[in-house]
């Protein structure tokens, strides 16, 4: 009876340690589900999240910013590790010049705007970025506006003076970015190889209300032509009633200003009605997590899948100082073996 029992024991003792050995697996695969794999894990929008505080991750610390600005990150632009043919690339260079204005902050030169720095603003004809204060260091161009959302407009307004005072001959597209925005300028450039500049027209992620025509949302950035801008030069910048000084949303009140100056918004879709400017991060779009109310704004209602962003996307926006460099590796660095790119017609002929 005794040898009875204590078998019983045993295999009573066995069966508990195998139960919740099982139970344990299962606890963290679930827990490993819901934290990486459920779709429960997606489900705040892209605009919630961005106004929380992020992780470590998307936040590098001091010491894995600079490994980022050091040596590896200058292999990046190394030539010997790159056998592309880029003399289509490197022809629009020349024949379809881009200006690009960053806005950015005092505060923001070593959190974000040195990423945008290091990375694609490197392929922009003229680089200027925008804030309150100067900076030779950097460096930046301070313009007369406070810090802070409500000052938006102001310095958007002066930004777009002094390009019009200092290099209105150095490009024929202007294009304006935030400081977490990420633009690819090949794509960008080919685009506008299709439009005059010469025209009095602007592109950008179309958005609804506040402007007749629309206005181009300022988050994912947007491109006006020379001849808006020296409308702007000449008849905005000075012009209050015309081209509001400060206050007001920067998107808005620029495009109210741009459509009171004759200047066109014009779509920016590709031939297979792709998207190319997007106020958001690739993979919102991928899985169409926006905030509702974004719908109702959108002049192309949320359309998102791999089906509906054009293939040569022009720029995305609420991008963390390390997708920065992730973009740049997927975008000009990682390639399947065997497959040649060869560039399609994507531009709409009008």
């Amino acid at each position: 009876m005794t040898k009875l029992n204590f078998c019983l024991g045993v295999c009573i003792g066995l069966s508990m340690t195998a139960i919740i050995q099982v139970f344990d697996v299962t606890s963290t695969f679930k827990d490993f589900y819901v934290r990486n794999v459920s779709p429960q894990r997606w489900s705040n929008s892209p605009y919630t999240s961005c106004q929380q505080k992020s992780s470590s991750f998307e936040n590098p610390s001091k010491k894995t910013e600079e490994k980022l600005m050091g040596s590896r990150l200058a292999s990046f632009e190394v030539d010997s590790f790159h056998k592309d043919n880029d003399a289509i690339v490197k022809n629009l260079f020349k024949t379809v010049r881009v200006a690009c204005w960053i806005m950015t902050s005092p505060s923001n030169l070593d959190k974000k705007a040195i990423h945008v720095k290091n990375t694609w603003t490197k392929r922009c004809n003229v680089v200027v970025f925008i804030s309150s204060e100067r900076n030779d260091r950097f460096p930046t161009v301070g313009v007369n506006a406070s810090e802070g959302r409500k000052h938006l407009t102001a310095k958007t307004m002066q930004a777009f003076e002094y390009l019009y005072d200092r290099h209105l001959d150095d490009a024929d597209w202007f294009l304006k970015a935030d400081d977490d925005t990420y633009v690819i300028m090949e794509n960008l450039r080919y685009f506008l190889s299709g439009e005059d500049p010469e025209k009095p027209v602007y592109f950008g992620q179309r958005y609804r209300p506040y402007v007749k025509q629309g206005y181009a949302a300022g988050g994912p950035g947007y491109v006006i032509s020379k001849e808006a801008l020296r409308r702007y030069g000449q008849r905005g910048s000075q012009n209050f009633s015309l081209c509001r000084n400060d206050s007001g949303y920067e998107d808005v009140e620029f495009g109210r200003c741009l459509e009171k100056l004759g200047v066109i918004l014009k779509p920016s879709l590709d031939a297979q009605n792709g998207t190319r400017f997007h106020n958001w991060t690739p993979e919102s779009y991928l899985w169409a997590q926006f905030p509702k109310e974004f719908l109702a704004y959108d002049f192309e209602n949320g359309r998102a899948g791999i089906e509906n962003v054009s293939d040569y996307a022009i720029a995305f926006h609420y991008i963390s100082p390390t997708k920065m460099y992730d973009l740049e590796f997927f975008i000009y660095h990682l390639r399947p073996y065997g497959i040649l790119n060869i560039p399609r017609k994507l531009n709409v002929v009008t």
